[in-house]
């Protein structure tokens, strides 16, 4: 006889556009991501020898995929310029004076090793409920961009559709927690 305790409760699906972005350092870019990803967790499988087959065991080392957001360009390129000056400083392709400017546009100014805020920036996908009421978070520790879509402008095109950019970050951790912070 099947446990009823273990039946679902909320027959809804989940939508797809139901979600809102949060990132400390780039609130342009977050406030017009119209894409964003739940990203891979890959659990590594090592093989135990026997004489008949390999035999499958789990492994100790846990991989997350990128995050990767797509967002409009606003026409001041305001929102894209977040993303590529955050990129620009921490590559300093120029000089390292670029990095110093990264500092500065820093929430908390001081050196790396005080308050990694210069160059890392948490952020939050938030999903919504069908009724677009908030239902739990997504928590992204350290975010850094490290690519960023080109934006290709062509005069033969018939239909305005506009500019989109994508952006993919490296961190170091993300949690699914409810909207207090307890884990799922």
């Amino acid at each position: 006889m099947a446990n009823l305790s273990r039946q679902l409760e909320n027959r809804n699906y989940l939508s797809p556009t139901g979600f809102k972005f949060a990132l400390d350092r780039s609130p342009g870019a977050a406030f017009f991501c119209n894409q964003a990803n739940i990203p891979d967790i890959n659990l590594g499988v090592t093989e135990q020898s026997n004489y008949l087959r390999p035999i499958p065991i789990p492994g100790e080392i846990i991989q997350f995929s990128d995050l990767n957001l797509r967002f409009l360009v606003d026409e001041n390129l305001e929102n894209y310029m977040e993303i590529q000056n955050w990129m620009r400083g921490l590559g300093f392709p120029e000089n390292i004076g670029q990095y110093d400017q990264l500092e500065s546009q820093a929430k908390i100014i001081g050196r790396y090793g005080k308050d990694r805020e210069n160059i890392y920036s948490d952020g939050t996908l938030q999903i919504l409920s069908s009724n677009l009421v908030p239902r739990f978070q997504i928590s992204f520790t350290d975010l850094f961009p490290y690519n960023l879509s080109t934006l290709t402008f062509d005069a033969t095109d018939t239909d305005i559709e506009y500019f989109t950019a994508d952006v993919s970050f490296k961190y170091t951790m993300y949690n699914i927690t409810d909207l207090e912070g307890n884990p799922l």
